[in-house]
């Protein structure tokens, strides 16, 4: 009978746990364990993957169900009513994002004739696709439905809606739960109290879903969580670095939040924007407009209007908001979209002409007659900048100094990144800028008014990354789908010193080093490793600074093909010696001492972070204009 006992080595102990516990959860009893020793071992053999299979018991059934279906092509959908019906209805939340859907159908129909048209003749597989928007459950407490008609966070129903969107026109098979029953129900869990795994192969090639949805798949899926995490996406707005993501790192060095700790790869994290680059950017889209409507814009703006950015009362009870809103009163006429139920906000000052929350169509018509869009530092990282600068506006924002962080800040506190945010938008200040986007120290007076003359006679044309335009997501997810995949297991990361030699050269003017001419690329690596440089970063500079410092986004991916002796020998790096550890900041030089470190962890390897005693080793690569996510070669 234990014949196998060495390829099964957790047999017996798992035998002895349903002798002691068998009737604790009746999904047991649901796949017939009964209580006999015979029933333990057809369970332990057949439901989960414990115990040899049984020599007389019919294997056929077992086989059958593991052979995959025939491959079919992805085509484009333009009709988006049968969309509609999937998003399903009843919640405040849903109708904001059917609204939303409806609006942009247009743009979504004909991004995806353009999208058609550059991929040509290109084979897309259609993937079974499951949303589960956990957040939207009443499990999860709902949160968001309440707020939607309240002024409340719409960013990250703008996102889902959007995503959606994308994923339908891309022409996927697409299944949407808002619920804990359909989830149960699309994922085939057993009754019971989700000790067991599911009673059939997972029917989805990906699972899109979130923090919220990502506990619930837990809680219900059993063991088939661990054996099909790899096919989830999370999104999750502000991302979540490696350093909080792999569980026993972030426990043993204070990297423990309420999010994180899921050891996934990091790029299964989806974020708003692109925040670091060790997960995906995932991203939403603005309304894009047509030459016509721009000129039109451009004819019809208010030189001295503006709009504050914010719903909600709360944003202005900034301390010392009054001096700069005096300043900014004394040159523009101010209007605000705050939400209120009876009478007008206290917090909302009197010269400043609020219009209670207004439906989307009409908030753009206010944008498109405005000439400034103004933040008060709150909320972070939203839509509504992109919106404005879409709409023809300027987008005036606060410094932070010193940059607000998990470290000094409530809001992100116990969120799994230590991103430091020297804005209010990051995005539009590094990724558009002047003439677009102001930046500007509200505490210093001068500063904050020659700002505010200045923007009063600095013409701009409506403006939008063409990442945030319906077709810039369609492309970035249609080639997340294609090319990403988690569940192969990765090739072992060369250890240390036994590493090959590695297939790089140093760079002519030897900064740097390059993927080696005459090299193999690793077939069906993406992005593709010949777009890889490597840079040695100064002390205390992270990976994802030093990239951008050479115009280059860091790769996490080519990190594996970095983490060996040779690369450092390579680099002419004096290594006195070489030793393999978990950290995240590794591969890296240690100053003093002429230490050179690999990292032992491949969850581990990191973009962010940075620490003065090292200098990172960083994998760079370049990207298409206007869509960072991808390498030139990557589509």
């Amino acid at each position: 009978m234990w014949a196998h006992e060495d390829m099964f080595p957790d047999c017996s102990g798992k035998v002895e746990w349903m002798r002691a516990r068998w009737t604790s959860d009746p999904c047991y009893a649901f796949f017939g364990v009964d209580g006999t020793e015979c029933s333990f071992l057809i369970y332990l053999s057949e439901v989960e993957w414990f115990c040899p299979p049984l020599p007389w018991r019919n294997q056929t059934a077992a086989q059958r169900a593991s052979k995959p279906l025939p491959k079919v092509q992805a085509v484009f959908r333009s009709n988006l009513s049968h969309l509609l019906d999937l998003m399903g209805s009843g919640k405040e939340s849903l109708i904001f994002m059917k609204k939303r859907t409806k609006r942009l159908t247009a743009q979504w129909v004909l991004a995806a004739q353009r999208l058609a048209q550059k991929l040509g003749a290109t084979w897309r597989d259609q993937k079974q696709i499951l949303v589960h928007i956990g957040f939207l459950t009443e499990e999860s407490g709902d949160v968001f439905s309440p707020r939607v008609l309240k002024g409340g966070p719409l960013g990250e129903m703008v996102q889902w809606a959007d995503i959606l969107a994308a994923l339908y026109v891309l022409g996927h098979g697409l299944r949407v739960t808002v619920s804990l029953k359909e989830l149960q129900s699309n994922l085939g869990v057993p009754p019971g109290r989700g000790s067991c795994p599911l009673t059939i192969p997972l029917p989805f090639d990906l699972i899109y879903t979130d923090y919220h949805g990502l506990q619930q798949m837990k809680q219900h899926m059993g063991l088939s969580f661990k054996k099909y995490r790899c096919r989830i996406r999370v999104i999750d707005t502000f991302g979540t670095e490696p350093a909080y993501n792999h569980e026993e790192y972030a426990t043993l060095h204070g990297y423990r939040t309420n999010w994180g700790y899921w050891n996934l790869n990091p790029k299964q994290f989806m974020t708003m924007f692109p925040h670091t680059p060790d997960n995906s950017f995932m991203g939403f889209v603005s309304e894009e407009l047509n030459e016509t409507e721009k000129q039109l814009i451009k004819g019809g703006k208010a030189s001295n209007m503006a709009v504050v950015y914010g719903k909600e009362a709360s944003i202005w009870k900034l301390q010392g908001k009054e001096k700069f809103l005096g300043i900014l009163n004394k040159y523009m006429e101010i209007h605000g979209t705050v939400y209120y139920e009876s009478q007008r906000p206290p917090e909302v000052p009197a010269f400043v002409k609020n219009h209670g929350l207004l439906p989307q169509p009409e908030f753009q018509q206010l944008l498109r007659k405005a000439k400034l869009f103004i933040g008060f530092g709150f909320p972070y990282e939203g839509p509504a900048p992109l919106e404005a600068i879409a709409n023809g506006c300027i987008f005036l924002q606060s410094r932070f100094s010193p940059p607000h962080s998990s470290l000094n800040h409530e809001f992100f506190r116990g969120k799994p990144t230590s991103r430091e945010v020297f804005s209010q938008h990051p995005y539009a200040e590094n990724f558009i800028g002047k003439p677009h986007v102001w930046t500007v120290d509200y505490n210093n007076s001068e500063e904050f008014e020659a700002a505010i003359k200045a923007i009063m006679t600095t013409q701009v044309d409506p403006y939008l990354p063409y990442e945030y335009t319906c077709e810039g997501m369609l492309e970035r997810i249609h080639a997340y789908i294609q090319h990403q995949d988690f569940c192969t297991a990765p090739d072992p990361a060369p250890q240390g010193a036994h590493a090959l030699q590695s297939p790089f050269v140093l760079a002519p003017n030897a900064t740097h080093l390059e993927w080696a001419q005459n090299a193999s690329l690793t077939p069906g690596a993406w992005p593709p490793v010949n777009s890889l440089r490597a840079w040695l970063a100064v002390p205390g500079r992270a990976c994802t600074d030093t990239c951008l410092d050479h115009g280059l986004i860091c790769e996490p991916s080519f990190f594996p093909f970095l983490n060996s002796q040779d690369a450092f020998l390579k680099l002419q790096v004096p290594c006195d010696s070489t030793e393999s550890e978990m950290n995240h900041l590794y591969p890296a030089f240690a100053q003093p001492g002429q230490e050179c470190y690999l990292q032992k962890e491949p969850l581990l390897f990191s973009c962010a972070g940075s620490n003065t005693k090292y200098r990172r080793l960083c994998p760079c690569r370049d990207f298409r204009k206007g869509q960072v996510a991808l390498c030139q070669g990557c589509l």
